[in-house]
């Protein structure tokens, strides 16, 4: 294990302390939410008595085979916790989401949940959000009037860059979770991450974006000086 994958490894652990028997638990997507949904499947196996809401098929399908109860977003409408990874995070403890395409999902279930923490190593603070390209997924129908529109609503905000379509290695349309395309947006700096959300998700053909304000209570950072803690784990 490389020492990125140590560190996330290391975050996921102490998440996992957060975890009480009897929680009903959302289940993130993505290499480091995949370290916690090992550790807990250790848990379960010890007899912890839990249930987890999964937000892809990739977290279902490891959280099955290592034997954690599964339920749905409708069986379960109100999730306890959520332990999930980013993209990028600002010290506001604000998000981009959405590199492994289930942020739609991912979105949902940290909205239904009373506590979302999410677990990184520490190369994914920054100062300022959009070094990482911002997902957006879309709706398939009018996609470039689509993207004209959240090119002209970016700008608006002074972000400006390419707005590509996301491409499975294969060169064909990469397709999300919700069977939705993604156009990821390169703007280098979001300076205002709130407004630009306010006015992409007012965009009709726009089904979500990868801008998670006001959604984590706490970001598990791990790096070379240690585990650090933004904001409250209580």
């Amino acid at each position: 294990m490389n020492d990125r994958e140590e560190a996330k490894r290391r975050a996921a652990a102490a998440a996992i302390d957060l975890v009480r028997p009897g929680m009903r638990l959302g289940l993130g997507t993505g290499s480091t939410a995949a370290h916690f949904v090992a550790l807990l499947g250790a848990r379960v196996a010890q007899g912890l008595k839990v249930v987890g809401v999964p937000t892809s098929e990739r977290t279902r399908a490891q959280a099955h085979a290592l034997g954690i109860p599964l339920a749905t977003l409708d069986e379960l409408t109100e999730l306890d916790l959520t332990i999930d990874g980013a993209d990028e995070f600002d010290l506001q403890l604000r998000l981009i989401k959405g590199g492994g395409g289930a942020l739609l999902r991912e979105k949902m279930v940290a909205a239904a949940s009373r506590r979302m923490v999410v677990v990184a190593d520490s190369s994914k603070a920054v100062e300022s959000l959009g070094k990482f390209p911002l997902p957006v997924e879309v709706d398939r129908f009018g996609l470039e009037a689509t993207r004209r529109l959240i090119a002209r609503e970016a700008e608006v905000v002074g972000c400006i860059g390419a707005i590509e379509l996301r491409k499975t290695p294969h060169g064909q349309a990469f397709v999300s979770e919700g069977g939705h395309y993604i156009v990821d947006c390169s703007f280098g700096s979001i300076q205002a991450p709130e407004e630009l959300a306010e006015r992409l998700i007012a965009i009709p053909g726009v089904v979500e974006h990868g801008l998670f304000i006001g959604l984590a209570k706490a970001v598990i950072a791990a790096g070379p000086e240690g585990v650090e803690v933004h904001g409250s784990l209580k």
